[in-house]
């Protein structure tokens, strides 16, 4: 072999260790933006969900398992067709819960099973399914996972009760975790990213009318320009340079 077969060679085997460097370069900075992009998803997750993520966790038993029901959860919740109340609706049902807590005071079992069904209804009112209760409880934490854990623990406290095992606490307990879901659930949360995103685009649009009205009037504005010895009015306009001391 002469010398430029040989240097054909280490040309070839140059090219090829090259092309072998940025394979490996890509398949590096591949799994780096995986890791990265799955750690931010997971973290976008805990924070949507909070305790709910690490229940599911601990359900589950795995991570990804979990990550993938609480993906799936949202899938479901948009996918229904939730709609916010009227003001006369929450007019309705607030008038409803003032009852239900009025009655608390001489009948707390009653009290308690009352506020279970007007929060059925509620849900019910905006387009949640309300069939199966961890069904429920899975939905309502897609958007109002501050307070799916206490009605959890109220449905709990009000089951305890059919069989004559929750005392008169447990059930004053239960009444205040259902009036936090209960006005939780009148306020529209499903909407709520939609509703920013209107604002936000309304007042961009306000600021650009402005601004456009603002300019044609700069436009027409006409500045006049005064020189010596013009007079305006009855008075002359003079210049510093005719100002002596």
């Amino acid at each position: 072999m002469d010398e430029g077969d040989n240097l054909l060679t280490s040309e070839a085997l140059m090219g090829q260790g090259t092309m072998i460097a940025i394979l490996v370069a890509v398949v590096v900075l591949a799994v780096v933006g995986w890791l990265v992009w799955q750690r931010q998803r997971s973290e976008a997750l805990r924070a949507r969900y909070g305790p709910e993520y690490n229940r599911t966790v601990n359900e589950l038993g795995d991570t990804r398992r979990a990550e993938a029901e609480l993906f799936k959860r949202q899938e479901r919740v948009e996918s229904l067709e939730i709609r916010p109340l009227s003001a006369e609706q929450q007019n309705g049902y607030l008038q409803q819960w003032r009852a239900v807590q009025t009655r608390f005071v001489d009948d707390p079992k009653g009290a308690v099973t009352d506020a279970d069904r007007l929060v059925e209804d509620v849900m019910k009112m905006r387009g949640y399914p309300i069939s199966n209760f961890d069904q429920r409880a899975a939905d309502l934490s897609v958007h109002r996972s501050r307070v799916v854990e206490n009605y959890r623990a109220a449905r709990d406290i009000a089951q305890r009760h059919r069989r004559g095992e929750a005392t008169t606490e447990d059930l004053r307990q239960a009444m205040v975790y259902y009036r936090g879901l209960f006005h939780d659930l009148l306020e529209d949360r499903e909407h709520a990213g939609e509703q920013r995103e209107e604002a936000v685009a309304s007042r961009a649009n306000d600021e650009r009318v402005v601004e456009r009205g603002a300019a044609r009037d700069a436009d027409r504005m006409e500045i006049p320009v005064k020189r010596v010895g013009e007079r305006v009015g009855d008075r002359d306009v003079r210049n510093d340079r005719e100002v002596r001391p």
